[in-house]
């Protein structure tokens, strides 16, 4: 494993941090955590656990609409990923988060003192290593905080690429504080405490793949899961009503972008994540079956790589419009195997 500093300036991560290239910015970010306290785990592997599959469509008044892949995102109704895989996995994580950024910035300065990296919400749009327009803000991003430079108030970040990112304090903060809607951070950060990290039992597994199951096949509103599949491709027709020809372009680009890898998927919305997942699932349980329904979301994951496809083609054309039906006819396919396999996995692991 080998650890590379971008920039001019060069100072080390914490003693027995490694970096390396990761797919989703949540479980890559987590499984950084793992290995540095000597708890090797796979990506997929937390991603399961953590039951976070799903489906949402949305559409906010003053946002673009949106396509995600994720469930079990932090809220007052659901744990969230990074909780869960960690109550899975024997490992205690604390969540806090503030209006301060005063008190966030002291508390984060303890942990990095310490020698402790931390999980932290950033907006994307404020950190000086990507490339992203002006007026791009993404607040669900997940990095790490790997190690720390007082003297020069720096802060190595721990993304999905190979490379540790230096980032000045007051950048990060930023990142940290930023209020762009959907997905304001606001301040949110976790620690972690591994004194009773353990092995996950087949219990475990079965319990994430029900989780999962439930939230697909039985969601509490109809933009989730397989109902919110079929929402998506009905409101996605109308978007040239409501939408004007650059938020048209952007959002069919933004779409593309959140169902394939680029956008920290894995690839196939996070079918091929979770495809992988249940072959790791089918060792811990002795459960062949599994796997074989892991084939068969990989093969759904390359039906929403397709989507993905006609969605960045429809946003470089002068109409967009022109590509929507094309883009989404294969969610008819898409929604009616996914309720196949979300049934099937659910009677597996209940019945």
């Amino acid at each position: 494993m080998t650890t590379t500093v971008s920039g001019p300036e060069r100072f080390k991560p914490f003693a027995g941090f490694g970096s390396y290239p990761t797919h989703h910015c949540v479980t890559g970010s987590l499984k950084h955590v793992y290995d540095f306290h000597g708890y090797p785990i796979s990506e997929e592997l937390l991603f399961g656990l953590g039951a976070g599959l799903g489906f949402v469509y949305f559409h906010f008044k003053g946002t673009d609409p949106f396509f995600g892949g994720r469930a079990n995102n932090a809220s007052p109704r659901e744990e969230g990923l990074e909780k869960t895989a960690g109550r899975r996995t024997g490992v205690a994580v604390t969540s806090r988060s503030t209006s301060s950024t005063h008190v966030a910035q002291a508390e984060l300065r303890k942990v990095l003192e310490a020698g402790e990296p931390a999980l932290l919400y950033v907006d994307m749009g404020f950190l000086p290593y990507f490339d992203l327009p002006p007026d791009y803000h993404f607040g669900g991003h997940v990095v790490v905080a790997a190690g720390y430079d007082p003297p020069t108030g720096r802060v190595l970040i721990a993304d999905r690429d190979r490379e540790l990112h230096p980032v000045d304090w007051d950048v990060l903060e930023a990142a940290r504080g930023s209020r762009f809607r959907p997905f304001p951070p606001r301040h949110t950060w976790y620690t972690f405490d591994f004194a009773g990290a353990r092995e996950p039992h087949a219990d475990d597994v079965r319990a994430a793949i029900d989780q999962v199951c439930d939230g697909m096949l039985t969601p509490p509103i109809g933009n989730l899961g397989v109902r919110g599949i079929r929402k998506a491709l009905q409101e996605t027709l109308r978007w040239p009503d409501v939408l004007d020809a650059a938020a048209l372009r952007r959002t069919c680009f933004e779409t593309a972008l959140f169902i394939d890898r680029r956008g920290g998927t894995g690839g196939g919305i996070f079918r091929y994540l979770y495809a992988r997942f249940l072959g790791e699932a089918t060792v811990i349980t002795g459960e062949s079956r599994l796997g074989e329904l892991g084939s068969e979301l990989n093969a759904i994951g390359d039906l929403w790589e397709g989507v993905a496809a006609t969605f960045a083609a429809a946003a470089e054309l002068d109409d967009p419009a022109d590509l929507l039906e094309p883009a989404t006819t294969p969610l008819h396919e898409i929604a009616d195997r996914e309720q196949l396999v979300w049934q099937s996995l659910k009677a597996l692991v209940t019945g």
